[in-house]
């Protein structure tokens, strides 16, 4: 894996760039749409690619579950198994057995938890999270690590640090041009992350992600704690904050020098009926639409707004028709990777605070990790 740094922004710490991976290419700041289970709920990997998206992430928890990690190899790997030929990042499921507070036990070896679909007993050791990720044959891994709550205790917070320090210690990057990152944790204390960044750093790991945020903290301490977190972090890796994920949210931290992004927002929220828009924050179940034949957003070029009107969308959710979630998804992810790309024009022509007070007014009021 090989990262590139093209151009800086002035006047903030971002910057533009290029990761190389088995699977070819991909720019950055990049927005990750969530596969999580082998798939980006309701639509295609030929929709996504029409729509620009270059990398896709998939969780180690998940599919070492269903369909089984030992399956997805013998079927020739996760790219050729759900059709996509591009990148692929794989999380490593920390977050989802963190979720599991009442089904799983933590030690320095470790996590025993229960599967949440069968209650069968599973064990995850940072060896068996890699050797997962080896079998689907993603092109980015993520090592086990252990986030902290929000709020925590500073001694709780250590102990989990120290304990992804500690199975970090297992990990080995692999050796066919796929990379490990290193994940940094340590909550909202800046000497903790301050400390495990530099634990890290000692095994020179190609990129680095920005664990345990988006547990619930409010938005302006997501905002900091990512802030000083990626100033520590090595010029020349990519940075990854991992969760985060509204149009504030990216842009935010793009000016504070991070890379890379994941979030289930724009496709959540395209299920439910919520839409970003140029102008702001759509809800077409709303009365309003009902005889509305406007498009969803007359500025974006996506297939939903090019061939169906409001009214009819709001149709489609009123009748529970599938088409509705499928094309309001769709044009989510349409929005968010113009996003990425205006962010990375904003980064040339030196515009990006101008982005920022534009999707302050139009983006949704919230912040912090959707799963």
């Amino acid at each position: 894996m090989k990262f590139e740094i093209h151009a800086r922004d002035t006047n903030t710490r971002a910057r533009t760039g290029t990761v190389h991976t088995p699977h070819g290419s991909y720019n950055t700041p990049i927005f990750m749409p969530v596969g999580t289970k082998a798939a980006v709920k309701t639509l295609a990997p030929d929709d996504l690619k029409a729509a620009g998206v270059e990398i896709l992430l998939g969780n180690t928890y998940h599919l070492s579950l269903r369909p089984s990690d030992e399956s997805i190899e013998k079927l020739g790997g996760l790219h050729k198994f759900m059709a996509w030929d591009r990148p692929i990042l794989t999380d490593s499921g920390g977050y989802q057995v963190f979720s599991l507070a009442k089904l799983r036990k933590i030690s320095d070896e470790g996590v025993e938890f229960r599967s949440h679909l069968d209650g069968a007993k599973v064990f995850f050791s940072p060896e068996r999270v890699l050797e997962i990720q080896r079998r689907l044959g993603s092109d980015i891994w993520m090592p086990l690590d252990e986030p902290s709550p929000y709020p925590c205790e500073k001694s709780d917070a250590e102990k989990a640090a120290q304990r992804t320090k500690t199975w970090w210690d297992r990990c080995r990057q692999p050796e066919d041009g796929r990379g490990l990152f290193g994940i940094v944790q340590g909550s909202i204390y800046s000497d903790l992350r301050k400390q495990c960044v530099e634990q890290m750093a000692e095994n020179d790991p190609p990129g680095f992600s920005i664990g345990g945020l988006s547990m619930g903290e409010p938005a302006e301490i997501l905002h900091e704690v990512t802030d000083l977190t990626a100033a520590m972090l090595p010029e020349s890796k990519p940075r990854y904050l991992m969760g985060a994920g509204t149009p504030v949210d990216i842009v935010r931290a793009v000016m504070s020098g991070v890379d890379m992004f994941d979030c289930i927002i724009p496709t959540r929220f395209g299920r439910t009926g919520w839409a970003f828009t140029s102008v702001g924050m759509v809800k077409i179940r709303n009365k309003m639409h009902e005889f509305d034949e406007t498009p969803l957003d007359p500025s974006c070029s996506c297939p939903c707004c090019t061939q169906f009107s409001r009214a009819y969308l709001r149709h489609c959710f009123q009748m529970n028709e599938i088409i509705g979630l499928r094309m309001i998804t769709l044009h989510n992810v349409y929005y968010y990777m113009e996003l990425m790309r205006r962010i990375r024009r904003g980064i040339t022509d030196g515009t990006l605070e101008e982005l920022l007070k534009e999707v302050e007014v139009t983006g949704p009021p919230l912040a912090g990790r959707q799963e």
